[in-house]
């Protein structure tokens, strides 16, 4: 008798993904079959990259685990999740600020669908203060994020900005 595949979804806007995305992914990645970083078309938030660029950098990214693949969505999540007949949404949670947030989220996510389960990871302590907006403004000011993006990410975010001057 075959085992059921085990999906995930790890939503966002991922505009850029940082390393702390990537070490939330590199784990999820351990615990199911297969991961899907789906990234929110966000065009409400103004994005600095299309959702295009940011599935490439994804795709980039996580070129090393087989079982990661990137997909996109832009109405409601648990459409998505049904969608891609996933078994459950990953959120991550840097600091205790984040958990009211993700915790109404996970809520009113069930209340669509009981059947969505929300599974929260922290980062590493070391990313606990990384996000993409800090990210975006260090690059756009000149600083270096290679401790804080992948390579491809700090390649795109200096293209951008480049163009931006």
């Amino acid at each position: 008798m075959s085992r059921a595949i085990r999906t995930v979804i790890y939503p966002g806007s991922f505009d850029p993904l940082t390393n702390g995305h990537l070490d939330v992914i590199q784990r999820a990645a351990r615990l199911f079959d297969r991961v899907i970083v789906a990234v929110a078309s966000s065009a409400d938030k103004n994005p600095l990259f299309s959702l295009d660029e940011r599935r490439k950098l994804v795709d980039a990214a996580t070129v090393a685990w087989p079982n990661v693949e990137s997909g996109d969505f832009s109405g409601l999540l648990v459409e998505y999740v049904r969608e891609m007949s996933a078994d459950a949404v990953i959120r991550g949670l840097r600091a205790v600020s984040d958990f009211e947030f993700e915790f109404q989220l996970a809520l009113m996510n069930r209340k669509l669908d009981e059947r969505v389960e929300t599974i929260f990871m922290m980062p590493k302590d070391t990313y606990t203060f990384l996000s993409s907006r800090l990210v975006k403004e260090i690059a756009q000011l000149g600083g270096d994020v290679s401790a804080f993006v992948p390579p491809e990410v700090k390649v795109a975010l200096n293209e951008k900005f480049a163009l931006q001057s």
